[in-house]
């Protein structure tokens, strides 16, 4: 029996200054077949049938218009980050596109980091360090 092609996921790239990061890419190769923007961008005719997804990280690549007409098989997007304010939420769902997002990922890390600023607010932590290393 043929082994199942898997579905095309479009992200912007892997690495570097906005790409996935490279553990994250690891994952989704499980899942997808990983199609970058460039990939797409130089052949639009064929990737545009494969991607059924498009995972957003760190706000890219943008979704608009153009880019959801393009893709006359695409299911979901899915945001890496908290909030979904950089999506046309309407737009997308008239293309009958879902929205998926991780609303609780960086909730213990925020209030861990709340927690800390006000303790070193109340204690005065800021001033103590540098009354203790003049200079820094």
């Amino acid at each position: 029996m043929a082994e199942e092609e898997l579905p095309g996921v479009l992200i912007l790239g892997i690495g570097g200054t906005h790409g996935v990061l490279e553990n994250i890419a690891a994952l989704l190769k499980k899942h997808f077949c990983l199609i970058t923007m460039k990939e797409f961008l130089e052949n639009k005719k064929e990737m545009s049938k494969k991607i059924q997804s498009i995972f957003v990280f760190e706000c890219r690549p943008t979704i608009d218009q153009e880019l959801l007409e393009s893709l006359p098989n695409l299911k979901v997007i899915g945001n890496s980050g908290v909030g979904v304010d950089h999506l046309d939420l309407k737009m997308i769902s008239n293309f009958g596109v879902k929205v998926t997002n991780t609303p609780h990922a960086v909730a213990d890390s925020t209030a861990d980091i709340g927690m800390a600023l006000m303790l070193a607010s109340a204690r005065r932590l800021t001033e103590g360090n540098v009354l203790n290393f003049p200079g820094s």
